[in-house]
């Protein structure tokens, strides 16, 4: 009787079932197991993920196991969604946690502090994006402002559309460190100004949505053009606007 021949998938990661004692949900099982594809190189930037239908067969889960964790890896800025296209990795996933506790902002000062930390992080971020965005990136950077630009009518999603486009800018910087940072903050470096001072304009404010609206487009401009001198302007203008905005009685 001959050999059966090995499998040439045998050992690796990517063919096991996922395990359902971990405690932790099979969409965060999902979540770990396409991160560490990426991390190996088995699934590059630019390239696309495995069909949902192919996920399902191989990971033994449900549809709905998929999506989550597609959607998880999308709000994580990894992967970017077109509909009838599929899903395609925009970044590598951190290896490391790098946080800024946003929890320790507290006063008035604290806030200007933070925004003028963010003009010098930022401005650098959209000036490097510009030199090195993909197609992908700067399509996923465009999808970010269209979100940005409806949220004026559902004033409750401003703040993530706002997060979502300054995250997708720093991904596409290609310098993981800039969108880690951006990352560990989350959408409450958007919400801090409303929430922790008086007498702020709010994105209910329309003529405040117009303003801040056109500055996230001259920033987009500045980035598809890839001009990266105009980008890091465009940046700086719009959180410095912010700054005055907030001292504005």
């Amino acid at each position: 009787m001959s050999a059966v021949p090995p499998d040439p998938k045998a050992g690796r990661d990517t063919g096991r079932r996922l395990d359902r004692d971990s405690g932790r949900g099979l969409a965060h099982e999902l979540v770990e197991r396409l991160k560490a594809r990426i991390l190996a190189g088995e699934i590059q930037p630019g390239q696309k993920l495995p069909t949902e239908s192919s996920l399902i067969q191989e990971f033994g889960v449900s549809r709905t196991v998929v999506r989550e964790a597609v959607s998880r890896l999308q709000a994580a800025g990894l992967v970017e969604t077109f509909q009838g296209r599929g899903s395609f990795v925009l970044a590598l996933p951190a290896s490391t946690a790098f946080s800024v506790e946003a929890s320790g902002i507290r006063t008035h000062r604290d806030v200007l502090d933070m925004i003028d930390f963010r003009i010098g992080v930022e401005s650098e971020a959209a000036g490097l994006a510009a030199e090195r965005r993909t197609d992908l990136q700067l399509k996923a950077i465009e999808r970010a402002l269209v979100d940005l630009g409806r949220s004026g009518e559902q004033p409750g999603n401003a703040v993530e559309a706002d997060f979502a486009f300054h995250l997708k800018v720093a991904l596409a910087s290609g310098n993981r460190f800039y969108s880690d940072l951006l990352a560990s903050l989350g959408p409450m470096m958007i919400m801090l100004p409303r929430t922790r001072l008086p007498h702020v304009h709010t994105v209910s404010d329309a003529t405040h949505f117009t303003r801040v609206t056109l500055e996230h487009e001259n920033i987009y401009r500045a980035v598809a053009d890839q001009d990266a001198a105009a980008a890091r302007a465009a940046m700086r203008l719009h959180l410095s606007n912010s700054r005055a905005r907030l001292q504005a009685p």
